[in-house]
């Protein structure tokens, strides 16, 4: 596969877990294993991405990241990918567009936490995003009322799954999200760098 991204037979459902990963850490890999188990996918990509356009600075250095990200996430079905800096694409639904170009054989799931949900009408096409690709949605248990009055739960709650559904998301035609309650790991990359334990470098 070009770019290095790792092998997809024809129809596989792979999950896209983009980010700086500015670190990577236990609640990463958390998430990633719990949306193979409750979306039914065959692999997780995480997309390492060289910055974030909502954030004003900057990330510790790609190399670093994907390093760590290698040696915390260890599971055969989870790739750690820099795509986005092979190709050149700043945002996501521009990332899509080239990743369904390349691999047109998969099905691919964009991933997120409910606090991505919550402002993601502020990314750019976000609207396209949804047009392009089925949406997995991980929530603490307390954050239903976050991903119920999300601007983009309201424009598109017509293309929610129920919960029942949820495994077949992978195979949805797009529009189509899932929204899943799990136990979260109470840790996030800001705190982990506001500690100290992890710099630019």
């Amino acid at each position: 596969m070009p770019y290095g991204l790792p092998y997809v037979a024809r129809g596989q459902r792979i999950g896209l877990l983009g980010g700086s990963f500015d670190p990577p850490h236990e609640g990463h890999v958390h998430i990633t294993k719990e949306a193979l188990k409750r979306f039914g996918l065959d692999q997780v990509w995480w997309l390492v991405s060289p910055g974030n356009p909502l954030k004003d600075r900057g990330p510790a250095k790609l190399a670093r990241r994907m390093t760590a990200a290698r040696a915390i996430m260890d599971h055969p079905r989870v790739h750690i990918c820099d795509f986005e800096s092979h190709v050149g694409t700043r945002y996501t639904a521009e990332t899509l567009a080239v990743l369904q170009d390349k691999c047109p054989q998969a099905r691919f799931v964009w991933l997120m936490g409910a606090d991505n949900l919550a402002q993601f009408h502020r990314w750019k096409d976000w609207q396209v995003i949804m047009a392009r690709v089925p949406v997995g949605v991980l929530a603490r248990p307390g954050d239903r009322i976050a991903a119920r009055t999300a601007k983009a739960a309201q424009v598109f709650r017509h293309a929610r799954l129920h919960p029942r559904q949820n495994r077949l998301l992978g195979q949805t035609p797009a529009p189509a999200w899932a929204f899943v309650n799990m136990p979260m790991r109470s840790i996030s990359s800001s705190q982990i760098r506001e500690n100290g334990s992890w710099s630019k470098g």
